[in-house]
This record gives structure tokens, sequence and C-alpha cells, in this order.
């Protein structure tokens, strides 16, 4: 697996069913600390709502972390039907928290089951995706004379350049994708005038625009 998807960014969106309101928020994820943070921070600023009950997927398949939550709904009603609606999507290192307000009327269990899934539906439309690459990294040291050139130069060759340190001499750490590597110390010789070469120090996901 070289790619897979996430969300683009935070988002929140709501729907509302029998005078019940349920909140979906979508938050961009690292591991489960984040996601139950996340829950926290909901529960203490949602404190008058009833319900908090979450989903989250991370990690690139097919290792992927699964979790969810019914928070006091009956059983299967609310997480299952999240975590459902993320694989649908296909989307990975994201958390959905559904805060439910009452109405006054109940749903039952199969309305419950659809209100959650839309919320985090509508959610996740809102959110968007973008896709992760895992590529390999390459570092590349130059002198200062030449660093801004051929960063430049790689840049609008496509070439991703995932940081750049600064000291005596200039490391760029550069992105490619796998295979790409013979590509790459082709390009930094002939920019280079064959005075510079790169080194693979390992591999790394990263996002792209590009889905």
């Amino acid at each position: 697996m070289t790619s897979y998807l996430t969300v683009a960014r935070d988002a929140e969106a709501s729907v509302e069913v029998k005078r019940s309101r349920f909140l979906c928020t979508v938050r961009r994820v690292d591991d489960e600390a984040g996601a139950r943070a996340l829950v926290d921070r909901l529960r203490r600023a949602h404190w008058d709502a009833r319900h908090h009950c979450s989903a989250f997927v991370l990690g690139p398949p097919p290792t992927q972390v699964e979790r969810s939550s019914d928070d006091g709904e009956p059983a299967g009603t609310a997480g299952a039907p999240m975590l459902e609606v993320l694989r649908g999507h296909g989307v990975s290192d994201v958390a959905a928290v559904v805060t439910r307000w009452f109405g006054g009327t109940l749903l039952g269990t199969g309305g419950l089951a659809r209100a959650y899934a839309d919320a985090v539906r509508a959610g996740l439309a809102e959110a968007g995706t973008l896709r992760r690459r895992l590529v390999e990294e390459h570092l590349l040291t130059l002198d200062h004379t030449d660093a801004g050139r051929v960063e430049s130069e790689l840049r609008a060759r496509g070439v991703v350049v995932l940081g750049a340190d600064h000291a005596a001499r200039v490391e760029l750490r550069l992105g490619v994708a796998s295979g790409g590597g013979p590509e790459l110390v082709a390009t930094v010789s002939e920019l280079t005038g064959g005075a510079a070469t790169t080194a693979v120090v390992g591999q790394r996901w990263v996002d792209s625009l590009q889905s």
C-alpha cells in the first residue's frame, strides 16, 4: 500500500431528526490519544448534550486501528454506523464525533442508526479528502551558494521538498515516489554539474494535493 485517503480539513455539520440535533465534528488525528482527546474536548464544550458518540480509523491499510463508541445509546445504533461510513469513504487518520441533543421524541434503533450515519456523511462532505502517499526520502547536501537555485529547480520539476536544514552546509530532504530514486539522482547531477548526489535515508507518508 503506497497511498490512502484522509480528510483535507477540519469540519462540522449537523442534521436534525424530530427535534433531536446531531452535530458531527470531523478531525484529522495521528493516534488513539488524539481521538480520545477530541471526544473529551467536545464533552466539555457541549456539556448540555446527552451523547458524544465516536468512531475513528488510524493508519495506512491494511493494518488500520478502528474503534467506535455508542456512549450510552442502544448498542450498535451510533458508533458502528458511524464507523461504517468512515470505512465506506475509505478514509483513515480521522476521528468523527457526533454530539446529540435529545429532542424529546424516541427515534428507534433504525432511526438512530440512520441519523448518526447521516451526520458523519455530512461531516465528511464538508471535510473533503486528500491522498497521503508513501515516498522515499533522500538527503541532499549542498553549499549555500547553490542551495537556493537547486531547491527552486527541484520544486519546479515536481520534486517534493520535505524540509531544509541550514548549518555549515544546507541539507535538503527530498521525497520521491518509490522507484523514482534514479531519476532524482540524474536530475541532481544535472543541476549541480555532477558535484552532488543524494542518499536514501528512509520512507515517510506525506500529504498530496492530488486525489
